[in-house]
């Protein structure tokens, strides 16, 4: 098994960690508020990850924690606007409307990184907006604010992939992966402190929520994320993450009992539709076949 197929089967991994956290933190957010929540999840997620990793962190230098705060501030402006979009829209809306950081991801290293923008990608761009319409307007044309806020936190997501893509080659990669938790963190829990009333999950359910978020989808998620990403592109790793949002609908019926109206079926189904042509290479395919014919 090669490096890169590793790296593959562990972002397939997270996929799924990442899908089912819509449906999490939704059920958390009945008890805790956006910031606090979002506080819990990187500190818990970074106390655990620093106390396997210590010797990694201690090595950091400068750069490295400079890197990461960067990482952090757009981790936070990520997961805040999904918080405060789940709130008004359903996990399955938003794990659609997030995947849209599939199709933002080679604009960003087109503007970021020179890198060119291959046709199939421009068919994508061009078929998505049909898919979140038909996923998102109601009988009067207008869009809930939830899922507006879900489009924007696909921007910081697919921000943070490019990112990291480009600082992993750069630094330790588990340094950094583990210290943008921590920096987010802390960024979080002052925000908390000004704009909400902090406590602690008082149920059980919010409770394992919380953990779940913590372990499965921050301290195993975006450590795993920063290794794999050293043996494998940006686009090819948002290939993967697309598979995100097939996740989240799974869990948001199994856990909520989320159903979609069939023009929200239609709509996601475009929507990832439009991911997939974005990234799947027919080029290589194609050639393959060439051979065989041959």
């Amino acid at each position: 098994m090669t490096r890169q197929t590793r790296a593959d089967l562990m972002l397939l991994m997270i996929a799924v960690f990442w899908g089912a956290s819509y449906t999490l933190t939704k059920l958390a957010l009945d008890v805790l508020q956006p910031f606090t929540l979002t506080a819990l999840r990187l500190i818990i997620g970074f106390i655990l990850s620093a106390i396997i990793f210590y010797r990694n962190i201690l090595k950091s230098n400068f750069r490295t924690i400079k890197y990461s705060l960067i990482l952090a501030a757009i981790l936070v402006g990520m997961f805040i606007t999904m918080s405060y979009g789940l709130k008004n829209t359903t996990a399955s809306n938003a794990g659609f409307l997030i995947s849209l950081a599939v199709i933002i991801i080679p604009v960003f290293s087109y503007l970021f990184l020179k890198q060119k923008i291959e046709k199939k990608v421009v068919i994508g761009v061009c078929i998505a907006p049909i898919g979140i319409a038909l996923l998102t307007l109601n009988g009067q044309l207008s869009v809930k604010s939830g899922d507006l806020l879900c489009i924007l936190c696909a921007v910081f997501s697919a921000l943070h992939v490019v990112v990291m893509g480009v600082f992993t080659k750069k630094v330790d990669s588990i340094a950094l992966g583990i210290l943008q938790l921590g920096f987010a963190g802390i960024f979080c829990i002052v925000f908390s402190m000004f704009t909400e009333t902090v406590r602690l999950p008082n149920t059980a359910v919010s409770w394992g929520a919380t953990l779940a978020l913590s372990i499965l989808c921050t301290a195993v998620g975006y450590i795993v994320q920063a290794t794999s990403q050293q043996y494998t592109s940006a686009t090819h790793t948002g290939l993967i993450l697309s598979l995100e949002p097939v996740f989240s609908a799974i869990s948001g019926y199994m856990l909520l009992g989320e159903i979609l109206s069939l023009k929200g079926y239609i709509g996601a189904a475009v929507l990832l539709l439009s991911v997939l042509i974005a990234e799947l290479d027919f080029t290589k395919k194609d050639a393959k076949a060439e051979e065989i014919d041959i």
